[in-house]
């Protein structure tokens, strides 16, 4: 989706991070705001069911503590009489139409064939036969009261018209049976407050809900700002710090051209210039001799030309100083080989060289990066360690490639960490860091030891061996084609 998103639109890279950042948090955030919902609805499902059952309870209880009262009251009357006692059931009719109570409660009596007997609040119900009725949902009413009163009793729902406003409302009734006269005697409750405490406890939940999105709102909000805030912090901070060090980097770079601009002039003026005025010099003096007849210009003819011969070594020198062609044609071994020898012969200190034979090659990154480190430690050693020994490895292995320039001199300092250091060792710990390889110097005490390390990635793969054999059997052919000849 980011990455979608991205290519929709040209961000640049802080925009990137700070998307990078905040949509992981805001999805985060949605998630953990949908499951507290979910949750909560869920536990709160669970109470207002529980609510309910407990008031449904409580009602139910309490018409069974009305028709007992009733059943009670009629005992007296309903006892010794018969099946077909119309005076008893006339009393027990008056008795039921008196026992009214609260705003709504009354009790009713249907016959079995479903005619109304009783129905103190709503007097047009009596005498009429209710069988079939239905609510106006479906449910029945009066067929399902007399079958439960049939079958001794029980409780039934429905809607029904509530006697004080006219209107239909959710019944709770309760019913027994007098299966001597085939009566179903029973009473009921209007639920609205049942009703109206579980529809307040979902709309309180509901508001807890709502309060809760909107507390997890405004924490991802706040983490939003905090994570912008904490970008342009950390971007300002770091374009900083890039600031600085890329003009300490250029100046270093300055630096460093300058030291090898000082070098080199100083190089031709004190070599080649010197080695030139000198060989100037003798060809005038041949020139005077030749013009005298003098016996010795030949001598002076070949002092010029030996002075040139070492002006074009010295150019030669420099030349491979800035970058030996060694290195690229036969090899970081043999350059280094070349360098061992000439730093030998222009200190005297004891160089020694020790190489194992690469099975790959390194490229040219690599190789230019370890030929400048073992430059720059002849260099420092020739300048400020005093050492009368240096040993030069190296080696490759499984992973990279390792060289090692070790000395017995004073040692180095490196208490202080880069910033006590030279540029020229800077300079060596940033061409490892461009190469992701490793740089370590360690004092020996005394001597000093330098381990340069590139990783695997910088070692070419070896030659083909489809390829070997070609080659192995191209110079076959050609040695025969000599010999043919």
């Amino acid at each position: 989706m980011l990455k979608r998103l991205t290519s929709l639109l040209p961000l640049s890279y802080a925009q990137k991070l700070f998307l990078l950042a905040t949509i992981p948090l805001l999805l985060a955030v949605g998630a953990i705001s949908l499951l507290v919902a979910f949750q909560a609805r869920q536990m709160a499902e669970r109470e207002i069911s529980e609510l309910e059952s407990q008031l449904v309870s409580a009602k139910q209880e309490e018409l069974q503590n009305y028709l007992q009262l009733a059943r009670t009251s009629i005992t007296a009357e309903y006892n010794p009489a018969g099946p077909h006692d119309a005076n008893a059931k006339l009393k027990v009719t008056q008795i039921l139409s008196a026992m009214t109570f609260g705003r709504e409660g009354y009790f009713f009596v249907f016959d079995y064939d479903g005619t109304n007997l009783v129905a103190p609040r709503q007097t047009n119900l009596i005498t009429r036969n209710w069988k079939g009725l239905t609510d106006s949902q479906g449910t029945p009413i009066v067929d399902r009261l007399i079958d439960l009163a049939k079958n001794g009793g029980g409780h039934h729902s429905y809607m029904f018209t509530k006697p004080s406003t006219g209107k239909e409302a959710q019944m709770m009734a309760y019913v027994i049976g007098l299966q001597d006269w085939q009566w179903a005697i029973g009473t009921g409750v209007f639920v609205d407050d049942v009703l109206d405490s579980v529809a307040a406890a979902r709309a309180e939940v509901e508001q807890r809900v709502k309060k809760t999105f909107l507390y997890i709102g405004a924490i991802a909000l706040t983490a939003v700002l905090l994570v912008f805030l904490s970008g342009i912090f950390i971007t300002v901070r770091e374009r900083r710090l890039a600031d600085a060090k890329l003009k300490e980097l250029t100046q270093r770079i300055f630096d460093t051209q300058e030291e090898e601009r000082i070098r080199v002039a100083r190089e031709l003026h004190d070599g080649i210039s010197q080695i030139l005025i000198g060989a100037r010099f003798a060809m005038d003096l041949a020139w005077r001799r030749l013009q005298k007849g003098d016996a010795r210009v030949k001598e002076s003819m070949e002092k010029s030309v030996d002075m040139l011969g070492g002006a074009i070594s010295e150019v030669r020198r420099i030349s491979r100083d800035l970058r030996p062609g060694v290195l690229d044609d036969l090899g970081l071994g043999s350059a280094l080989t070349s360098v061992a020898e000439e730093f030998k012969a222009r200190t005297g200190i004891a160089t020694s060289l020790e190489t194992v034979v690469f099975r790959n090659r390194l490229d040219e990154e690599a190789k230019t990066a370890l030929f400048r480190i073992a430059q720059e430690a002849l260099t420092n050693i020739e300048r400020h360690s005093g050492a009368t020994e240096v040993h030069i490895s190296v080696r490759g292995h499984r992973t990279g490639a390792t060289m090692i320039v070790r000395d017995n001199g004073r040692g180095i300092d490196i208490s202080n960490g880069k910033k006590g250091r030279g540029i020229g060792l800077r300079n060596m710990q940033e061409r490892m860091e461009q190469l992701d390889g490793t740089l370590t110097i360690t004092d020996l005490s005394p001597g000093t030891l330098i381990d340069a390390t590139v990783p695997l990635k910088h070692i070419l793969p070896p030659a083909k061996p489809v390829q070997r054999k070609a080659a192995v059997k191209s110079k076959a052919v050609s040695k025969g084609d000599q010999n043919d000849r």
